[in-house]
């Protein structure tokens, strides 16, 4: 067995992009989202002796915390985990926002990717691991009114503040930012992003790197007409 890898959003585009490339570079795979049905396809998939299923919603505690120890108590420990659960908004801006839609977003987003990380630490400090969180291009640049940007915003200072934090003992923090991906987070195709397999090989990249080498940030975009 390789080392273990907890992956939340699991089901669909980035996240079982990085499942099946975790798979192949070597690792075994806890596949964290609400889809039971999506999941248990995705570890018949992979393999049930390289992958598990966990299904839970992330922004509950209690689901989170019995995904987790699930995963630990089948092989023994956790050396990563790719925080990468995600929704954005239906409705562009902040004036015609959706109050209801926003707040499932930040719950996701952020409440979500913090309970992953809260519950993960202890694991990853007695292996000296890495934590893994999905950014985006939306961090980087001005969205119109954008709440799904200033999630993403978030996402990026709370890495640098948590990589502070993991460093004194080894530890690592990674944020994959990429532009535009062509997955199911959108409601039409997009032929022009990147794809999910794009992004899954960076988040890779950085785990196989050697023990003296953090990646602080990978940022992706698509190349215009290619």
């Amino acid at each position: 067995m390789g080392k273990v890898l907890l992956i939340t959003g699991a089901s669909s585009g980035i996240g079982a992009a990085t499942a099946r490339a975790a798979v192949q570079a070597g690792w075994t795979v806890g596949l964290v989202a609400r889809s039971a049905d999506r999941l248990a396809t995705l570890v018949n998939e992979l393999g049930p002796e390289r992958a598990v299923a966990l299904p839970a919603d992330v922004t509950s505690v209690e689901a989170q915390t019995q995904a987790i120890d699930a995963l630990v108590g089948r092989f023994g420990r956790l050396d990563a985990a790719f925080a990468n659960a995600g929704l954005g908004a239906s409705r562009p801006g902040a004036e015609q926002g959706d109050l209801d839609e926003w707040r499932q977003m930040l719950e996701v987003n952020i409440w979500g990717l913090l309970v992953t990380v809260r519950l993960a630490l202890p694991h990853l400090r007695a292996s000296q691991g890495h934590v893994v969180l999905t950014g985006s291009r939306a961090a980087r640049t001005e969205l119109s009114g954008s709440v799904y940007g200033a999630t993403k915003h978030f996402v990026h200072g709370f890495a640098a503040n948590l990589l502070a934090e993991m460093r004194p003992w080894g530890g690592r923090c990674t944020v994959v930012a990429p532009g535009m991906v062509d997955t199911p987070f959108f409601s039409d195709v997009k032929p022009g992003g990147l794809r999910a397999e794009d992004v899954a090989g960076a988040v890779i990249y950085a785990l196989e790197q050697p023990a003296h080498v953090a990646v602080g940030e990978v940022y992706l975009m698509p190349v215009p007409g290619a």
